[in-house]
């Protein structure tokens, strides 16, 4: 519950960062911390959890060295590294949320984490489309005050696509960009229609098995 109430606050003060210098920087210091307390939060076996700092290393990086300068090679390979930590933790959440016999309010909140996760990783994704193929999105001058693809409009237009809500003035130009928009989306609709509803239901089911009972 707390790793994504974290991570919904990262969300949420997104548009908070914008403008100032201080704002950004503090918004990036805020991702460090809740990449650690994911790393904490999820309490994994020694093994896991000595990959998870491994790759939490770069991404602590990725967000506060090479925030304001992705065009630098080491800069891309850190993101690389930043989007396997993603993934892996997806993968750890994801095991550890079916591997229960009964669904219950954890499993609910580790979903919702890795709904939140998986718009990140995109955000990733989609930067490192923009800086392999710097014009695979085009920014309308009328709705943004800058021409450049940046890791803020990365994040934006990640969650404004899973969510089906589409982003406005960001439009995906390349074949590319716009099969990874597409395959994001589906994954969107597809994660909310038939996993997060199936932890629902199982999880009405065993609060009315429990009323029974009584």
């Amino acid at each position: 519950m707390w790793l994504f109430i974290f991570l919904l606050g990262v969300l949420l003060y997104y548009p908070y960062s914008l403008g100032s210098n201080f704002r950004y920087y503090s918004y990036r210091a805020l991702f460090c911390v809740v990449i650690l307390f994911t790393v904490y939060a999820l309490s994994m076996r020694r093994s896991l959890l000595v990959m998870a700092l491994v790759l939490a290393a770069p991404e602590i990086v990725q967000h506060t060295v090479y925030a304001a300068d992705f065009r630098s090679p080491i800069a891309v390979v850190n993101s690389f590294l930043a989007l396997a930590f993603d993934v892996f933790i997806v993968v750890v959440i994801f095991r550890r949320i079916f591997g229960k016999p009964q669904a219950d309010s954890e499993s609910i909140f580790g979903a919702l984490c890795i709904y939140l996760f998986v718009g990140f990783s995109f955000s990733s994704i989609f930067q490192l489309d923009a800086y392999l193929q710097p014009r695979a999105f085009y920014l309308d001058p009328t709705l943004n005050n800058h021409s450049a693809f940046n890791r803020l409009d990365a994040v934006y237009y990640s969650f404004a696509s899973m969510t089906s809500l589409g982003a406005a003035g960001i439009t995906p130009v390349t074949g590319e960009a716009r099969l990874l928009t597409i395959t994001e989306a589906l994954l969107g609709v597809l994660f909310l229609a038939v996993l997060v509803s199936r932890l629902l239901s199982a999880y009405g089911v065993e609060a009315a098995s429990e009323k029974v009972e009584e």
